[in-house]
């Protein structure tokens, strides 16, 4: 999956083709690529670097679970497909395990649970691929993809070589990192290589964890972990197969102590998360929900009626319709309490 290609590889040709991108976003937007190539071989990359050096700009596509896509991209698109997963080391303190990016997020998590490789459990049913999964910094229920991360495998689409980058090389941060600033389409994620901690321990801090059935006894296995969290998901979020909708849209805000001492003292049901570095998480679901948009529609764009986090494609939505939605829930939401929430997806 890390090897530079073979020998003769560069003459692996790509060939652009239009393409319908309305099925490869999870939103569902309409929209369409002028050119378009499926990436099944890592020997293919250096043809993605011609290309774009012939002046395309890239949009890398993964499982198109983070984006707002426009009606048109005129650059050239690139979807990665690569597989395979393997065991790279069994060391005395961790797993060491390596993804291929093109995996899906969620069958790669099920195979490290059902190999005893446990540590991403709680990040279990997040849609997308492993290659997309550093660029978001993806986290849920009590974990972050930075906590288990070791290293990646990238292609430098700039230079037509590979890099190997850290966790200090990303910069992750919430939601956050490298790849989402500076120079998008510069690199393709080929491999992402993690560190599931031996011994394993649960993290059962998030409430919906604490109240979950499955959970109550003690002690569970990393197993029962992921089967309560794949249930809280699938209560609480639309799928995306049968409801387009790109998971939380927004970030949760973080802001001074200072700051939420004063909203608490005006909003006594604030919900707040305090941080390591005495900032204060604001869970913007609560903050959406309480100036009134959970559920409410604006044209052929919508709020869930379950989880106010999340935006829906109510049919036939384009990115227009979900922008306006935004930036109406953005509008109220710092109008009431002086806070801009900041969307979580790419917008292209």
């Amino acid at each position: 999956m890390s090897n530079p290609p073979a020998e003769g590889a560069a003459l692996h040709s790509l060939s652009p083709a239009v393409q319908d991108l309305t099925r490869l976003n999870t939103l569902g937007l309409v929209s369409r690529a002028d050119a378009f190539v499926t990436l099944a071989d890592p020997a293919q990359l250096p043809a993605v670097s011609r290309l774009a050096r012939d002046g395309s700009s890239l949009l890398v596509l993964g499982g198109g679970s983070n984006l707002v896509l426009p009606e048109r991209v005129a650059g050239l698109v690139a979807r990665v497909a690569f597989k395979g997963v393997r065991l790279l080391e069994a060391r005395p303190d961790a797993w060491l395990v390596e993804a291929a990016g093109g995996e899906t997020w969620h069958g790669f998590v099920e195979t490290c649970v059902g190999q005893g490789w446990d540590g991403l459990e709680n990040l279990a049913l997040i849609p997308g691929t492993v290659g997309a999964a550093p660029v978001q910094n993806i986290g849920a229920y009590g974990v972050e993809l930075q906590e288990r991360f070791h290293s990646l495998t990238a292609w430098d689409v700039r230079e037509g070589r590979y890099v190997e980058m850290s966790a200090a090389d990303c910069r992750f941060s919430y939601r956050d990192s490298v790849f989402k600033h500076g120079e998008p389409g510069r690199w393709i994620i080929v491999s992402v290589r993690f560190a599931l901690p031996r011994p394993w321990r649960p993290v059962l801090g998030y409430p919906d964890l604490q109240r979950h059935a499955r959970l109550a006894a003690g002690a569970p296995a990393a197993r029962q972990v992921f089967d309560a969290v794949c249930e809280i998901r699938r209560a609480k979020l639309p799928d995306p197969a049968v409801t387009g909708n790109a998971g939380s849209f927004f970030k949760n805000p973080i802001v001074s102590a200072d700051t939420r001492d004063a909203l608490a003292g005006r909003f006594p049901g604030l919900v707040s998360y305090a941080q390591a570095d005495g900032s204060c998480k604001l869970a913007a679901g609560w903050l959406i929900d309480q100036c009134g948009w959970k559920g409410r529609t604006l044209g052929a764009a919508g709020v869930h009626d379950r989880q106010a986090l999340v935006l829906v494609n109510r049919g036939g939505a384009g990115a227009a319709d979900i922008m306006a939605l935004a930036r109406a829930i953005q509008d109220a939401v710092f109008e009431r309490y002086g806070v801009r929430l900041e969307p979580e997806p790419v917008v292209v």
